[in-house]
């Protein structure tokens, strides 16, 4: 259900902005998924797809290219880089949890270098809209 929701944020979003810019049509868009966000990438697009069919939209036709952006995270602590792959120790509910709430990850990853909880990220989180293409 995440994805769907996600979906429509980046439908309503692209609407939005083929109206601001008079396009009859948009033709191809081009997202930056974020690792963290662990999304499912098929459902993602098949809601992208479905919900992009209404009628009445400029999106019928529209193509989606996507890039998954890795995680990167940095400790306050050491300063050590890390990625979501580098985190051990994670059981399923942990990780559905960071699905759902990527900022959840606080609570349930650790510095591997000094097991520290304080940490930023970097990259990978968040779904944006790199550039949308369309015919005016």
């Amino acid at each position: 259900m995440h994805e769907w929701a996600l979906a429509e944020a980046v439908i309503a979003t692209v609407i939005e902005y083929s109206r601001k810019e008079g396009l009859e049509e948009v033709t191809k868009i081009k997202l930056k998924i974020g690792e963290l966000q662990q999304m499912d990438i098929e459902i993602f697009e098949f809601a992208l797809n479905e919900i992009a069919k209404v009628q009445g939209t400029p999106l019928t036709e529209m193509k989606v290219e996507m890039d998954i952006e890795r995680a990167v995270f940095r400790c306050r602590v050491c300063r050590n880089k890390w990625g979501l792959g580098e985190t051990t120790g994670m059981t399923e509910e942990e990780s559905e949890a960071i699905h759902f709430a990527p900022e959840a990850a606080h609570a349930y990853i650790n510095c591997p270098s000094c097991g520290s909880p304080d940490f930023e990220v970097l990259r990978g989180r968040g779904v944006s809209i790199e550039y949308i293409k369309g015919r005016d």
